[in-house]
């Protein structure tokens, strides 16, 4: 096991994950492949999306990672109205590397060198089983909605508008 998903896995046994982190014949770089090579929806992928967000104009951006169905595009600005910031943006590859300590493909929920503010889209709760990365693009396990939060210390929130919100009805 790659020592990035090692480290994963240790947290999640700490955490008293029942599920076990599983190697993906293919890399799943998006929640369309994934959920492919897992049989599932897409909507059952929970995509690990690392922004960076800004207090105030001219503020060092601090990581936040939404953890968000792979049936759904973030709304940053939404996410930026929700949490109050002024703009939230998505990372580069430094930054996410720096924040996680995982590449961008295969960013986990948990295993960061420091804890990292997450939001968990509610939309995975319709989900019995979701599936998250687990530290690189060739591994996932599988977890639930619930289990998310509580793993992350997670908001569970929107994290695309509603159409009373501005937003497109969702399915």
């Amino acid at each position: 096991m790659h020592p990035r998903v090692e480290k994963v896995a240790a947290r999640l046994r700490e955490l008293s994950v029942e599920g076990a982190v599983r190697e993906l014949p293919e890399p799943a770089p998006s929640a369309a492949t994934a959920a492919a090579q897992l049989g599932c929806e897409v909507g059952a992928i929970a995509n690990s999306l690392l922004f960076a967000s800004v207090a105030a104009e001219g503020a060092e951006p601090r990581p936040l990672l939404v953890l968000t169905s792979g049936a759904h595009r973030v709304d940053t600005a939404h996410v930026a109205a929700l949490i109050g910031a002024a703009a939230v943006r998505r990372a580069d590859p430094d930054f996410v590397r720096a924040a996680t300590g995982q590449p961008i493909g295969g960013v986990a929920p948990v295993g960061h060198p420091s804890p990292v503010r997450t939001l968990v889209d509610t939309w995975l709760a319709r989900h019995p089983v979701v599936w998250a990365a687990a530290g690189h693009p060739h591994t996932v396990f599988p977890t639930s909605f619930a289990e998310l939060v509580r793993i992350t210390g997670g908001e569970a929130v929107d994290v695309v508008p509603g159409p009373d919100e501005g937003g497109e009805a969702r399915r």
